[in-house]
């Protein structure tokens, strides 16, 4: 767009579900970063760096499937 104009209606929806998709991966980043997978520079075994990856790949998406259950 040029600047100072203002988006057309299909521009804005096409950004929203851009950003909607993005927003996912953006989460699952996130949550690799806490297990510290992907913050930290991983001083073990490489061998195994491929094994731990995909555990907590599978504990995220066993996570992500869990029932939300209300919080009290």
């Amino acid at each position: 767009k040029p600047r100072g104009a203002k988006l057309s209606y299909e521009d804005k929806k096409s950004n929203q579900e851009l950003a909607r998709i993005r927003v996912l991966g953006e989460h699952v980043h996130r949550k690799l970063k806490i297990f510290k997978i992907l913050s930290l520079t991983y001083r073990n075994r490489r061998k195994r760096f491929s094994l731990r990856f995909n555990l907590i790949a599978a504990l995220y998406n066993y996570e992500l499937h869990l029932p939300q259950t209300e919080s009290s």
